[in-house]
């Protein structure tokens, strides 16, 4: 199984409780995934597993041809801060910072010199032109979601990972599907929104901590 992330057999148990059951999955690259499940399905800790959040019980998580799973604790840190994108469901803006600073601190963090011309194009896909020394606060929700969103971009990571992304926000789903589609990102987001699917490539179904299948057009929108 090969993928630009792939999850073999993993499972992950909390508390004396199975989360996730023998979860095997492959997400080529260039592709937007959306995972969705009624409440407490394991959507989210599928997500922490894959971006490198969280470990698995067993099972390995490969990444962009590099097993997550085989990496020390600070190891897989630096590796998550160079390679990996997330998007929250807050949107984790520092409110002491303006909306530049904040697109270009997980570089800094990284130790990586912000590639400007990258930056333009992500902040005027996201209609931010113009904002970038607004504060957080100056900002409607909206576009804090944008802002939050080509965050996760800005050091042109292997593959994003979005836990509840849009907030409700159609925009911001288009936003999402606009950067797979034109700029050949991978994305793997988890969603209770009906139209985020529609927006997707893929959309897998998570059902008592298993894959249960992936969803036809009309399952999709039975889904909230």
């Amino acid at each position: 199984m090969t993928g630009a992330v792939t999850l073999e057999h993993v499972t992950k148990i909390h508390a004396g409780a199975v989360v996730l059951d023998d979860v095997s999955i492959s997400v080529p690259a260039g592709r937007l995934l959306t995972v969705q499940g009624p409440p407490g399905s394991g959507k989210s800790t599928l997500l922490h597993c894959a971006s490198g959040l969280d470990l698995p019980t067993s099972g390995t998580v490969t990444v962009a041809g590099v097993d997550v799973t085989a990496l020390g604790e600070s190891e897989r840190d630096g590796w998550r801060r160079a390679h990996v994108g997330f998007v929250f469901p807050s949107h984790n803006l520092l409110p002491s910072l303006t909306v530049e600073q904040n697109l270009i601190l997980p570089l800094r963090l990284a130790m990586v010199r912000p590639d400007r011309a990258w930056l333009r194009e992500l902040v005027g896909r996201a209609g931010l032109t113009g904002r970038l020394h607004h504060r957080p606060a100056e900002l409607s929700a909206e576009r804090q979601r944008r802002a939050a969103v080509i965050r996760a971009f800005a050091a042109r990571p292997a593959v994003v990972f979005a836990d509840e992304p849009a907030g409700g926000s159609a925009a911001v789903l288009d936003l999402l599907a606009e950067l797979v589609e034109d700029l050949g990102q991978t994305v793997v987001t988890v969603t209770r929104d009906r139209a985020a699917s529609t927006r997707a490539h893929d959309t897998l179904l998570i059902a008592g901590g298993k894959v249960a299948g992936p969803l036809t057009a009309h399952e999709r929108l039975g889904w909230g």
